[in-house]
């Protein structure tokens, strides 16, 4: 299976800020793609958060399989963390945050009333590898396009301080990859799901990634959107993949059948999917 690594210069800059900011919050948001929501988490931010309350934020759930949503939120919520599946792109369930915020914050909160403190303010860090959307979030709770969005990752360059109300600060951060992937089954799904840059992988790998997968998972997808048989997802996947590209009209151009079977996924034109199951390991995927 071919590498997926990608680490650029401004991302090691991005985990230093976080580094440096993560005592003047009180909470972290942290934002994953619903389609992959393991995947989606940045190992290397567990050290750096350390006992901080977190809020888990399955973004995308538009584009994600309703029941592994459903399993994926319970799962987080078992591990000890508040979770919540949204819709940022259609501002769906992010009302609930900042009522959650106030419910992880219930005892500093009235701590600092006790002292005086009329109206405590939460500081909340938001966090989350490129392309899940953070920004979407933040832009939806602030109310305006203040936070820099974009559908490729690494938008977010900078932080910057965010006012969703008198009582609930928001802190944008860049998101951030980490150095090396546990196994090349997640950079797959990363960059199926365009967390990565298009232009760091090849496309017929990705492609064929994910064209394996909806044949076990979501075949009747793949039947619907391309018009296939039963016969025709008994074929090996890149014998599959061969067929669609002289159908679909590429004639021997791989790569492109590849590249619109990656981009129809994204767009939601195969219908909602998720790319990994609660518990689940790579070894039993790979």
């Amino acid at each position: 299976m071919t590498t997926i690594q990608w680490f650029p210069g401004h991302m090691a800059k991005a985990r230093k800020q976080v580094q440096e900011k993560i005592k003047q919050v009180d909470l972290i948001l942290e934002v994953v793609d619903a389609r992959t929501p393991e995947s989606s988490r940045n190992p290397m931010l567990d050290e750096i958060i350390g006992e901080k309350p977190r809020m888990m934020i399955l973004n995308k759930q538009d584009l994600a399989d309703p029941a592994l949503t459903r399993e994926w939120v319970q799962y987080y919520q078992d591990q000890g963390f508040a979770a919540i599946a949204t819709d940022a792109q259609h501002a769906k369930r992010l009302q609930q945050i900042p009522q959650l915020a106030t419910k992880l914050m219930a005892e500093k909160i009235a701590r600092k009333k006790a002292r005086g403190i009329r109206n405590p303010m939460i500081k909340a860090m938001c966090i989350g590898i490129p392309n899940v959307g953070k920004s979407t979030v933040l832009n939806r709770l602030v109310h305006r396009n203040i936070a820099v969005t974009g559908n490729k990752p690494g938008v977010t360059k900078n932080q910057q301080w965010l006012k969703a109300s008198d009582n609930f600060q928001l802190l944008d951060t860049p998101g951030i990859l980490w150095p090396k992937f546990a196994s090349q089954t997640i950079g797959m799904r990363l960059a199926f799901t365009g967390a990565i840059a298009d232009a760091v992988f090849q496309e017929d790998v990705v492609g064929l990634y994910g064209l394996t997968y909806f044949m076990a998972h979501y075949p009747d997808a793949l039947k619907k959107a391309y018009h296939l048989t039963d016969a025709d997802l008994q074929a090996a996947p890149h014998d599959l993949l061969v067929k669609l590209t002289r159908t679909q009209g590429f004639g021997e151009e791989f790569n492109r059948m590849a590249e619109r079977l990656i981009f129809d996924a994204r767009q939601g034109k195969l219908g909602r999917f998720t790319l990994e199951k609660p518990g689940e390991t790579d070894a039993e995927t790979e």
